[in-house]
């Protein structure tokens, strides 16, 4: 009978009681949760809420560690948003200038003109009205091709 007593009042005060609950990264960049923080790490003293004292409880079902490594999961995903969104700015921002390139050299052709070129020994050379037409046509078609959305 005695032996049943001490168990009702142990299970009674055990809600009460409240364990302190570690959080630090190792050196392997680690997330360690622990009971007795170790003397060397920043650690983080998290605080349990029980319910004897009216705190608010996890979700159902979900211990802090696997409430964190969700947390840790999202901040991941919103990284990698950000870069893939950096990453299409980057790319819209190189077809623009060479869109804008394309439509500088199809100008310059379309403006007419004497035009010239450099052959392969460095000497310049000016193009006949049938190869300024061939250049214009040409940077007509990857003007055309580069700007087309």
């Amino acid at each position: 009978m005695k032996r049943i007593v001490i168990l009702a009042c142990a299970l009674a005060f055990a809600p009460l009681v409240s364990a302190q609950l570690y959080k630090y990264v190792d050196q392997n960049g680690k997330t360690v949760y622990t009971d007795q923080p170790p003397p060397e790490a920043d650690t983080k003293q998290m605080r349990i809420p029980s319910s004897a004292t009216g705190g608010s409880a996890p979700a159902p079902g979900k211990s802090y560690v696997q409430q964190d490594k969700e947390l840790q999961k999202g901040r991941e995903k919103a990284k990698e948003g950000d870069k893939k969104g950096e990453e299409k700015e980057a790319r819209r921002v190189a077809e623009q200038e060479r869109c804008q390139s394309a439509k500088t050299a199809y100008e310059h052709y379309a403006q007419g003109g004497r035009i010239s070129k450099y052959n392969e020994k460095g000497e310049r050379v000016f193009l006949g009205d049938a190869e300024i037409d061939a250049e214009r046509d040409r940077a007509k078609a990857k003007m055309e091709e580069v700007c087309k959305s």
